[in-house]
């Protein structure tokens, strides 16, 4: 598991900004143990798998 701070440099992203997703339900899935917020590397890799955009989907529509 990592932390906030560690998922922000994985994903190049401020750490305010990962702490902005825990607030809105928008980033990866989170536990909390204590006061501390940690990341399982399955739900970050599921988070991206599910935030990837199918550029063929995009041409369909249009």
């Amino acid at each position: 598991m990592i932390s906030p701070r560690e998922l922000a440099e994985m994903l190049g992203v401020p750490v305010q900004t990962v702490y902005d997703w825990n607030h809105l339900g928008a980033g990866p899935r989170y536990s909390r143990f204590g006061r501390h917020v940690r990341y399982a590397i399955a739900d970050i890799e599921a988070w991206i798998a599910a935030s990837a955009v199918d550029r063929s989907d995009r041409r369909r529509a249009a």
